[in-house]
């Protein structure tokens, strides 16, 4: 069994018949974080790469910026928690994580945060450019190294890419817990993000563009449309985001002068 899906008997109805057949399922994992021996969160996710995961959430979350305010991460898989313990303290009892806050970006405009996000989400300003082709290639990368998807159909892919190839690629029942992985990934290998394109299945959201923020990357890729309100984002956090990456087509949304044409 993968870690990532289980095996269930079920009726398929074709061609007018019901068919007993296995299939595969998705799987469903509760993980309750625990930081400084005080409950912090419980993610639903899919039980894999879970310490990127807890990476990626907890800096995404503002409560760490570098891998090395972690002294120890303890998973305990069979009764689902994750123990962290950081080399500061950390009050959770404002709860800011989970608090709407109404401010402005980048002087712009007003839009919604949550507090958190106001701590974590950067302006990006690096100028490294990509070409049309790479990011048209990048997904069909993505889409080809996607085997959770296609097994299951119940997941969401990203990948954390240079201008030409995949470095690491990670999935999730969760769109938010697949770019934390990522998230996670790169401050355990202590990865610049300089140049690094995001490449993500499903909808551009104002969350997901919000997380390729706290990442850190300049260049976001979906074969999805996005909103209204992540594109506003995009154009003033700096993000290039292009979306309906499909065959030999793309639209790019916002900023760009990131993107070198044929």
């Amino acid at each position: 069994m993968a870690a990532f899906s289980v095996k269930r008997n079920i009726l398929k109805f074709t061609n007018g018949k019901l068919l007993e057949q296995e299939d595969d399922i998705a799987s469903e994992f509760a993980l309750t974080i625990v930081v400084n021996r005080e409950e912090f969160a419980t993610i639903v996710c899919t039980p894999t790469h879970l310490e990127e995961l807890v990476v990626g959430f907890l800096a995404s979350e503002g409560v760490i910026r570098r891998a090395e305010e972690i002294v120890s991460i303890r998973i305990v898989q069979e009764r689902g928690f994750a123990y962290i313990e950081l080399t500061h303290p950390y009050d959770n009892s404002d709860m800011l994580h989970s608090k709407r806050f109404i401010g402005s970006c980048c002087g712009k405009s007003r839009q919604f945060y949550l507090q958190s996000d106001v701590r974590t989400a950067k302006t990006i300003m690096t100028r490294e450019q990509v070409s049309i082709r790479s990011c048209i290639g990048l997904m069909a990368q993505l889409q080809a190294s996607s085997p959770e998807f296609r097994l299951t159909g119940g997941m969401h892919n990203a990948a954390l890419c240079a201008s030409e190839q995949l470095i690491s690629v990670r999935s999730d029942i969760g769109r938010h817990n697949a770019l934390d992985k990522l998230f996670g990934y790169a401050l355990l290998h202590k990865m610049p993000m300089r140049g690094k394109v995001l490449a993500f299945s499903g909808r551009l959201s104002s969350e997901v563009l919000l997380k390729a923020a706290k990442i850190g990357v300049g260049v976001i890729l979906s074969k999805s449309a996005p909103t209204a309100l992540a594109l506003d984002l995009a154009d003033e956090l700096g993000i290039t985001a292009i979306g309906f990456i499909r065959n030999d087509e793309c639209n790019i949304y916002t900023h760009p002068e990131r993107i070198l044409l044929p």
